[in-house]
């Protein structure tokens, strides 16, 4: 049975976010003493904070290790970070049993090639709007933002909506 957008959205109980691309622009800037610096879109953040508010999980994936996205993971609540998982998709199996979670009741918004294994899985497929062909090509849904410049907000927008949730009384 093909499910609709909203029917894939209605069902989610966990949203799994990639870092480089998705959440940033992909761009990584170092300083002088080799210190990394990454560029976070804030309505990205509030999007965070609001599904989490909703019910929603939010676990981050990513192949790099950064200490700039620990930070942003710790002020946003998020729990779930994995850094330095080149194998996604072991990660996303072990956040399933972890959550007691089926991939139906799953989302993931990434970018590139790392994403594949997890995005073929998973109930409702991201792409960014500067994702690869290949992920957009298998995408549920491919966003109108590119990464690091609202995407992230925009999937959740839509997840919130699908689930009629009331987003103005979210973060009272």
């Amino acid at each position: 049975m093909n499910l609709t957008l909203g029917q894939k959205a209605a069902q989610i109980e966990l949203l799994i976010l990639d870092v480089d691309g998705t959440l940033t622009r992909g761009e990584i800037i170092l300083g002088d003493e080799g210190m990394e610096l990454k560029h976070f879109d804030t309505r990205d953040g509030l999007g965070i904070a609001m599904a989490s508010q909703a019910g929603i999980k939010v676990a981050i994936i990513t192949g790099r290790v950064s200490g700039a996205v620990m930070t942003r993971a710790g002020e946003l609540g998020v729990k779930d970070l994995f850094q330095g998982s080149i194998d996604k998709l072991k990660v996303y199996k072990s956040l399933l049993k972890r959550h007691n979670l089926t991939d139906q009741q799953v989302a993931f918004v990434g970018d590139d090639l790392l994403d594949l294994p997890v995005m073929k899985r998973v109930g409702l497929k991201v792409a960014v709007a500067n994702a690869s062909w290949e992920l957009k090509a298998l995408a549920d849904y491919v966003t109108l933002a590119s990464g690091g410049r609202g995407a992230v907000r925009e999937v959740i927008d839509l997840l919130l909506g699908w689930r009629e949730t009331n987003t103005s009384t979210l973060l009272e």
